[in-house]
């Protein structure tokens, strides 16, 4: 690991270790309650490290789902993802085997950092970008452990504790609304969400209409994309 990439890089990723230690702490806090201790909470956190997705891997885990209720709810929880990587080709070129890992790290608020941060003047792009991915991870899973730990020492109430999870979402997104002086893609996502919420939300459910959602948003973007590029130079 670059030492001067790790260095440039914690400063940025610091606002996401407050979040990904409290909301790590609630995932581990959940998964001990249904039963699966601190070890369960690690190996999940390094492998799967999705965090709406872990949430709901409590619940599949709780009520013993079937392997094809996992895959079905996993796939439409994270669908986002699928878009995330898609975007960051372009950034990631030339990373080597570290593409595949940057493309699995792109959690909400990774990809959020990944997108509107720069690396410092003398600083490698390439090992920067890895470099928040990695502490990003390393944040998500000790806050996992130290919850997984805490849950078997002291009992908690877990009612209503993965709401952690929204919180930093908007936190970050409020963030990124003031960073940037574009607001179209954000109001387009905001409008195109709300309009098929109303529309498909009552005949197909959330999780469908989301993904209808997205696929909209996408092709829209796609659509406007000379136009935003073309702003932004202005703006420049």
């Amino acid at each position: 690991m670059d030492r001067k990439a790790l260095s440039a890089a914690f400063p940025v990723t610091v606002p996401v270790l407050m979040g990904y230690l409290a909301i790590g702490m609630a995932f581990g806090f959940m998964l001990q309650a249904v039963g699966y201790n601190f070890i369960w909470a690690f190996f999940m956190s390094l492998t799967i490290y999705a965090g709406s997705g872990q949430y709901l891997g409590v619940t599949l885990l709780a009520t013993a789902a079937s392997l094809g209720t996992v895959a079905l709810m996993t796939l439409l929880i994270n669908f986002r993802h699928l878009v995330y990587g898609l975007s960051m080709l372009e950034k990631f070129r030339g990373m080597g085997w570290r593409k595949f890992y940057m493309i699995f790290s792109l959690t909400d608020e990774t990809y959020a950092l990944l997108s509107s941060v720069q690396a410092p003047v003398g600083v490698s792009p390439r090992n920067f970008y890895f470099a928040i991915a990695l502490l990003d991870q390393s944040y998500w899973i000790i806050g996992s452990v130290i919850g997984g730990v805490a849950g078997a020492l002291i009992p908690v109430d877990t009612k209503g504790i993965d709401f952690a999870m929204t919180a930093l979402f908007v936190v970050i997104a409020v963030d990124q609304w003031k960073a940037y002086r574009k607001h179209l893609p954000a109001l387009l996502g905001f409008g195109v969400t709300i309009v098929f919420l109303i529309i498909l939300g009552q005949l197909f459910g959330q999780q469908q209409m989301l993904i209808v959602s997205l696929g909209v948003i996408v092709l829209l973007l796609l659509i406007l994309r000379d136009k935003l590029e073309e702003k932004e130079e202005t703006s420049c």
